[in-house]
């Protein structure tokens, strides 16, 4: 499993309710490395977050961790049928402490 692949499936199994559905494949062509993420109906809107921000933050995270790996990588968020894109709640503190997870998971990459 490359460290892309890793790093995304780490990070929504992070910010995810159910995190065992989280499922990534990994896609190699001459345009670069694609991710397909596939995630439970209900946690679309933990993904793609309020006005796209959430998967517009993941998308460019990832195209760091491809150049450190001299990769393009980009991101397909599959919809599945019956997802909910409601904003999650936000929980004090919550969303600080994963963002600084993920910057030490990217320097230890």
């Amino acid at each position: 499993m490359e460290s892309d692949h890793k790093f995304l499936e780490f990070l929504i199994k992070s910010i995810v309710d159910n995190p065992e559905d989280v499922k990534v494949e990994r896609k190699v062509d001459e345009m670069g490395v694609l991710l397909l993420l596939h995630v439970n109906p209900k946690d679309m809107g933990n993904v793609i977050g309020k006005q796209g921000q959430t998967a517009k933050a993941i998308r460019s995270l990832l195209r760091i961790v491809g150049i450190k790996n001299n990769a393009r990588v980009n991101l397909k968020i599959e919809e599945p049928e019956g997802s909910e894109r409601a904003e999650r709640p936000a929980h004090a503190g919550h969303e600080r402490g994963v963002t600084e997870q993920v910057i030490d998971d990217i320097k230890d990459l």
